[in-house]
């Protein structure tokens, strides 16, 4: 066996591929065709059996709904009176899983009530039609993706064309051929010795042919799974560049089948990030003289990112492609998949190897293995180590979600290094195994949804896995530059701005403190409407309506649908009427099976009734299966900070403010973990970072104000003076400012009489910091206070304190 020729890797070449690092040579062997019962290890014996239409996921009640069972789709209202079953005290809600069964509401096509998609070969994406994403192109102007020059073609030309041994196998039953045997090189022409079946690997093109009249071929630019690839020019259009593809060889019926079917794909297929199909033509073997058929293509002059990896591996053994650039190749890629995807056809052989980056775009070739979703009779072709396992490919055979698996496969061997072909084969590394997926947790719950072993809890549309990796590419990129990169959502509105409706400036160091279960759930971002809900339209206008208004107006439309069943269930959850809003979510779930917003408001009542280890198990779960979105990492955030969980919630809370700053509860949230760790100055970093243009803005200067005012054994001079121009700063008038002063002036009085001395050289809200100065200033604020004052009780506490500090005078 051959040495891996990767550097650092001490491996060997097994069938085409390191045993150790799993990295293919560049000379890449053909993909194996999936084997057929009774036949030898990479047979093609015709198809998979085929699994039954799409499963719905077990789906248990919800607890606190009307007889615990599924029933049938609703046709009247939940009752208004309570249920009588409280969940709060009730069983736990963990019988209620998010299944993986299921496609993002807020994404699914017109027509499309809910989210719930299946596993079978369509994954809910035939007939959708081609949706492209809004964002960009590569890189979507956020990452400088390196250039790749284009190649001269001429350049690339072979001058020695040859299929290396270890890279021969018999079309038909995957047998080794033409390989070495008594010291005698192997032939490159011959029968498999196992099935009997002719093979070929000399090049049926020599430079100078004419092909169909019309293409003159230079000579071989590589080999691939289907067989020689030839540059040639088009003699008819201005002498263009063309690349025509060939037969592994004229004897293999296989071949022959995979390439006609490659040219009927691609001449239904037009998309930027997908090899153009010029034409097709024949020509005849040059030893037998059968025709044979030659697909026409457009030249992508540049390197794949297989090429770009092993290029990238010159630089150390552990040397990858960053991140950034990763995540941009495979949102570009999965547009191309989700365009095939609408047009029903399945790629079923995505790797590095098949996609090339020319100068500034990428484009997915050799669809070879490419077929219909109702295909049931075209033999599978995969390659090890990006493949779902075989067993997934007999029952139910190729879906979409094999297909988004394999890319996840691939941004995991493109981003970090591992043995994805002998060690985890079908997985992804444990986190705390790879400093990647440590630093980035977001990129590692993606990696690991795409990639689960049950096929349910995947993707299962191009689409939804693009807004959710957008999403981590935004997290990445906020964490690697320090600088944030927000984005709407498309299936959250923005934060609640109850955050600042109970606190004032004058009290804003409450924020300081951990909110209250219900008003935690209500800060949290709510689900967007369904547009596709025949009540979309009317429930928008009730968005402004308070829950005690809104439940009534909810109950007053004739008929319920999912959106009104949802709006009704999260009103009464911030009416505090949980087991009647339990009533309207078990309602929903009946109707829309397997939806994620079933689990989403079960999360959101349980942090509002306290039960803080259900919510955190939940929010958890959300997470797993929405990992670009924010709102998931804010309830996961603020259940945490109630069970003690404090590095859990301090990590949410830092990947939310730092991706995004208009979520301003998370650097509140952010700060009182970092209080409450000790750590004051973070805290104080914190909240200087809430920017100025947020309407919470002097919230957090104030709330800053008495974090650096408060007494703890670090106060010195410095602090309260630091205290005080920041107070003068923000700019308060009457009230507010007073009572923000008092408690900084209370403050350096405190500190003054823990023996902090005097220093009449430092000036503390217009008056000296001694302690006579310190009075003098705080009997005044007293007495403004209590001039103001409407309670007489205050106004008297007002004045007596006031009275207490008066500096003793000698008559």
């Amino acid at each position: 066996m051959t040495k891996c020729a990767d550097p650092g890797c001490h491996g060997l070449i097994e069938d085409g591929f390191c045993g150790v690092c799993g990295l293919a040579p560049v000379e890449a062997g053909p993909p194996q065709a999936l084997p057929g019962h009774g036949s030898g290890p990479q047979a093609s014996l015709g198809p998979p059996p085929r699994a039954p239409g799409p499963r719905r996921p077990p789906h248990p009640s919800v607890p606190g709904a009307p007889h615990g069972g599924r029933g049938e789709a609703p046709d009247q209202w939940p009752p208004s009176g309570p249920s009588g079953r409280d969940p709060v005290s009730g069983d736990p809600v963990h019988s209620h899983p998010v299944s993986g069964n299921v496609r993002l509401s807020g994404r699914s096509g017109p027509g499309s009530a809910s989210g719930a998609a299946g596993t079978g070969a369509g994954g809910g994406s035939a007939g959708r039609g081609s949706r492209r994403s809004s964002r960009g192109t590569l890189g979507m102007g956020m990452v400088q993706v390196p250039l790749v020059p284009y190649r001269n073609p001429a350049e690339a030309v072979m001058d020695n064309p040859a299929v290396a041994e270890k890279n021969r196998f018999c079309g038909n039953c995957g047998e080794r051929v033409g390989r070495t045997r008594d010291g005698q090189p192997g032939r490159t022409e011959g029968f498999c010795r196992k099935c009997g079946t002719q093979f070929s690997f000399t090049p049926k093109l020599s430079p100078g042919d004419m092909v169909g009249g019309q293409y003159e071929v230079l000579g071989c630019l590589a080999h691939g799974g289907l067989g020689w690839i030839y540059l040639a020019r088009d003699r008819n259009v201005n002498d263009r560049w063309v690349v025509l593809k060939g037969l592994l060889n004229a004897g293999d019926a296989e071949a022959h089948k995979a390439a006609a079917a490659e040219r009927a794909f691609l001449s239904k297929v037009e998309h930027p990030n997908i090899v153009k199909i010029i034409n097709f033509s024949q020509h005849p073997d040059p030893r037998t003289g059968i025709p044979g058929g030659l697909i026409v293509m457009e030249y992508v002059g540049g390197k794949s990112l297989r090429e770009l990896l092993v290029e990238r591996r010159e630089d150390g053994p552990d040397a990858v492609l960053p991140l950034p650039q990763v995540i941009s190749y495979g949102l570009e890629v999965l547009r191309a998949l989700g365009h095939l995807h609408s047009k029903g056809l399945l790629y079923c052989d995505f790797k590095p190897d098949n996609v090339i980056q020319s100068e500034e775009q990428i484009k997915l070739i050799d669809l070879g293995g490419v077929r219909r979703m109702d295909d049931t009779v075209s033999p599978v072709y995969t390659t090890p180590g990006y493949r779902v396992p075989e067993d997934e490919l007999r029952d139910p055979g190729p879906t979409v979600s094999a297909d988004l698996y394999s890319v996840g496969r691939a941004l995991a061997v493109l981003s970090f290094r591992f043995s994805f072909m002998r060690e985890h084969p079908h997985g992804i590394p444990p986190r705390g195994a790879v400093p990647l997926l440590r630093r980035h947790e977001s990129f590692d719950r993606l990696l690991r949804r795409s990639t689960h072993s049950e096929p349910e809890l995947r993707f299962h549309d191009a689409h939804d896995m693009i807004d959710q990796l957008t999403g981590v590419l935004r997290e990445v990129l906020s964490d690697m530059e320090g600088v944030p990169h927000p984005a709407a959502s498309t299936l959250f509105g923005g934060e609640n701005s109850a955050i600042g409706r109970a606190v004032g400036a004058h009290n804003a160091d409450r924020l300081l403190a951990p909110p209250p279960p219900n008003d935690a759930a209500a800060l949290l971002p709510a689900p967007l409407i369904d547009p596709n809900d025949p009540a979309a339209q009317h429930l928008r206008g009730f968005q402004a309506l308070a829950p005690e208004d809104l439940v009534p107006a909810l109950r007053s439309m004739p008929e319920p649908t999912p959106e009104t069943l949802l709006m009704l269930a999260r009103s009464l959850i911030a009416a505090g009427r949980h087991g009647e809003a339990m009533d309207a979510l078990q309602r929903f779930s009946v109707m829309v099976p397997g939806d994620w917003r079933t689990m989403w408001y079960l999360a959101v009542a349980e942090l509002s009734t306290g039960r803080f280890r259900e919510a955190r198990d939940h929010f958890d779960e959300l997470y797993d299966h929405l990992p670009g979105e924010t709102a998931p990492k804010l309830g996961l955030a603020l259940a945490c900070e109630r069970t003690g969980e404090h590095e859990t919630a301090a990590r949410q809370f830092q990947t939310a403010w730092r991706t995004d700053h208009s979520f301003v509860s998370a650097a509140f949230g952010l700060a009182r973990i970092r209080l409450a760790q000790g750590n004051r100055a973070e805290a104080i970093a914190v909240l200087d970072t809430v920017p100025e243009l947020s309407s919470l803005h002097v919230h957090a200067q104030t709330a800053l104000v008495a974090v650096l005012a408060a007494q703890h054994h670090g106060t010195d001079a410095a602090d309260l003076v630091r205290a005080g121009r920041r107070l003068e700063r923000i700019g308060l008038d009457g009230e507010s400012a007073d009572r923000l002063a008092v408690q900084v002036l209370e403050s350096a009085l405190d500190w003054l009489h823990a023996g902090g001395r005097d220093t009449a050289r430092e000036e503390l809200l217009g008056g000296p910091l001694t302690e006579e100065g310190v009075r003098a200033n705080l009997e005044r604020r007293y007495r403004a206070l209590a001039q103001r004052a409407t309670v007489r009780s205050e106004r008297y506490g007002l004045i007596d304190r006031a009275n207490s500090l008066r500096p003793v005078t000698l008559l």
